[in-house]
């Protein structure tokens, strides 16, 4: 196996195990604990959940299925973003079902990791990444950036219900 396969089929299981926890997470809460946020300083469920729904926007659609840019990043953080659970539910869904979708296409075109997507795209000012970015550093910043927020979805969480079911 070639080190492009092997990075592909280790992401994706990342992605499905990433996913399968946030809808438990979420199934598990009131309409309460989507909106509510720990202080006034921080965000909460909704706002996280707009941001990796905007992340996934910005970098897979956008870029990889020529949807035009339809991102709103500063309402993302937005204090009082009203989302219902369901709506939570849905748009946490849609985001990783994207990723692992991009990342089965990876599979069957795994010489795309070293293309750059952003190169003839006006200057990217809101990544980690920049235009000179692969696939390949995308995915990895995606993966990063995605866990550190479904990490602040699940603390929030455990906070609102304390112990959460994994089952």
């Amino acid at each position: 196996m070639d080190i492009a396969m092997e990075f592909i089929d280790s992401m994706l299981p990342k992605f499905r195990s990433e996913m399968r926890g946030i809808l438990k997470v979420i199934e598990q809460l009131e309409e309460e604990d989507i909106t509510w946020a720990p202080n006034e300083d921080s965000n909460s469920i909704a706002n996280l959940v707009a941001h990796i729904r905007g992340c996934v926007h910005s970098r897979i659609e956008q870029i990889f299925l020529n949807i035009p840019d339809t991102r709103d990043r500063d309402k993302e953080f937005e204090r009082g973003l009203y989302m219902s659970r369901d709506e939570a539910y849905r748009k946490a869904r849609e985001a990783f079902e994207l990723i692992i979708r991009y990342l089965e296409h990876l599979r069957s075109h795994p010489h795309l990791l070293m293309s750059r997507p952003f190169l003839n795209l006006p200057p990217l000012t809101y990544s980690q990444v920049n235009n000179e970015t692969t696939v390949l550093n995308l995915m990895i910043a995606m993966l990063r950036e995605i866990h550190y927020h479904t990490g602040q979805i699940v603390y929030i969480a455990k906070i609102r219900k304390g112990k959460l079911s994994w089952d």
